[in-house]
């Protein structure tokens, strides 16, 4: 008898009252839940990133960078709820294993969201493909950009690059 692959499980969103910028991964990386934190491989540049546009101490706890995050008005979540995937590469994730998280939901308690911003291309495309069609009209309309990937897989783009793209979301941030 074969064992049936167990489901990997994202986290729950980091949001507050004055969300304006959703940012979407995909899933969290195997570093990331281990630590279960978002973002918590070594290499990746999302809280360097981050910490370099809003001001968040380089040696900041997760919570506080989570708490810094929700004071500017940025929400973080994932589009896929569920998959199974051995590793931690978005190509490794079975496509029939994926449960999305529920927008319509969040949406409704975090009314304030006027942009959601893609980390990378899966987050994207998963999004577009198997959450966007479900949406009602008006959260479908809610303007979407993609990033670069702060995924140490990205490595066509330096850093500086990538921080450079991802200045953009201060356009949206509560100031």
């Amino acid at each position: 008898m074969a064992i049936k692959p167990r489901l990997k499980t994202a986290f729950l969103p980091v949001v507050g009252p004055a969300a304006r910028v959703l940012i979407l991964g995909s899933m969290p990386g195997e570093a990331s839940l281990r630590q279960q934190q978002y973002y918590g491989h070594p290499r990746n540049a999302f809280w360097p990133i981050l910490g370099e546009l809003l001001g968040i101490p380089v040696q900041a706890s997760y919570v506080e960078r989570c708490a810094a995050l929700i004071a500017r008005g940025i929400a973080l979540w994932d589009v896929i709820a569920a998959c199974e995937r051995p590793g931690s590469l978005d190509q490794a994730i079975r496509p029939e294993t994926i449960r999305v998280n529920d927008f319509g939901a969040f949406f409704d308690a975090a009314p304030g969201i006027v942009q959601v911003v893609f980390n990378g291309g899966t987050a994207e495309r998963e999004y577009r493909r198997r959450v966007l069609p479900g949406l009602k009209r008006s959260y479908r309309e809610i303007e979407r950009h993609r990033l670069p990937s702060t995924s140490p897989a990205h490595a066509s783009l330096r850093f500086e690059q990538k921080l450079a793209a991802w200045r953009s979301i201060l356009d949206w941030l509560v100031v």
